[in-house]
């Protein structure tokens, strides 16, 4: 998936868990997301209204990977 991933700016607009979100793409459609393992591991909280980089596969369009979080 890295070689063929789509990055993309989002906005995280609700945790449904520690791990999956709801994001708004930047062309506003929203989808939902996980957590990139990086970030698991390193413990980065993740809050509603963060402003985050998301990769897609191009197979599914509607499940994406937080793969860094703007301060």
């Amino acid at each position: 998936m890295a070689k063929d991933a789509i990055k993309l700016r989002a906005v995280v607009k609700e945790a449904y868990s520690t791990d999956l979100y709801s994001v708004e793409l930047e062309n506003g459609a929203i989808i939902k997301a996980h957590i990139s393992g990086k970030m698991r591991v390193n413990h980065i909280r993740i809050l509603p209204g963060d402003e985050v980089d998301v990769e897609i596969s191009p197979y599914d369009l509607t499940q994406g990977r937080i793969t860094y979080r703007h301060k």
